[in-house]
């Protein structure tokens, strides 16, 4: 029986620009697909600036992706389920990784959308491994009802970080590069590695 998830194609359904990076590192690869939900202006940084951000991380670590144009801070689960249904269709992956729900309300509508976008259906594509990644906010402000990460990715620390770096306008300090490595600490120390991310298993079908 062949272990599941090491090598398939991966579509990662990432809230904002750098949740990818942030939660699910360890996946990002030439044979990983990424939706962007929304990726907004702020005061401080333009809709453009942000784009370029993602595309410098795509190019570090090969991923392809694109980025819809929902509304950021104001995301409705229901209006996510049909974008979510045709890139499961169009992508047909083995391995769709979600966002833990979190005080953020865009990570719990996309999170509320993608279980039912990935319900067992005889139309739909039928994806057989589903993973929910966390985020800082996992330890530090808990939603309330998480279940302890029970399946592990040993990561280069350094990699990660220099990742994340590329977010510049991101890094702030609730998501500090301290606290995203003393997670990978603490998620390492429990898969007995030094770094690792920890993910929250909801389905996964062995291949025969």
């Amino acid at each position: 029986m062949a272990t599941p998830i090491e090598t398939e194609k991966v579509l990662i359904f990432s809230p904002h620009a750098d949740d990818e990076v942030l939660g699910c590192f360890s996946f990002l690869s030439p044979s990983c697909h990424v939706v962007y939900f929304g990726v907004e202006d702020r005061p401080e940084v333009s809709r453009a600036q942000r784009l370029e951000e993602v595309k410098a991380s795509a190019r570090k670590s090969g991923f392809q992706w694109e980025a819809l144009d929902h509304t950021v801070n104001a995301y409705q689960a229901h209006e996510l389920v049909t974008p979510m249904e045709k890139v499961i269709q169009r992508h047909r992956p083995d391995t769709v990784l979600l966002p833990q729900p979190s005080y953020n309300q865009d990570h719990r509508a996309v999170y509320d959308a993608a279980v039912t976008a990935l319900r067992p259906h005889d139309k739909n594509w039928f994806v057989r491994n589903v993973l929910v990644f966390e985020q800082p906010d996992s330890i530090l402000w808990p939603h309330g009802g998480e279940r302890a990460p029970n399946y592990f990715r040993p990561i280069s620390i350094e990699d990660k970080l220099h990742s994340y770096s590329l977010y510049a306008s991101q890094v702030r300090g609730h998501r500090s590069p301290d606290l995203v490595k003393a997670l990978a600490r603490l998620r390492g120390a429990q898969a007995g590695h030094e770094f690792a991310e920890g993910y929250t298993v909801k389905r996964i079908v062995a291949v025969q």
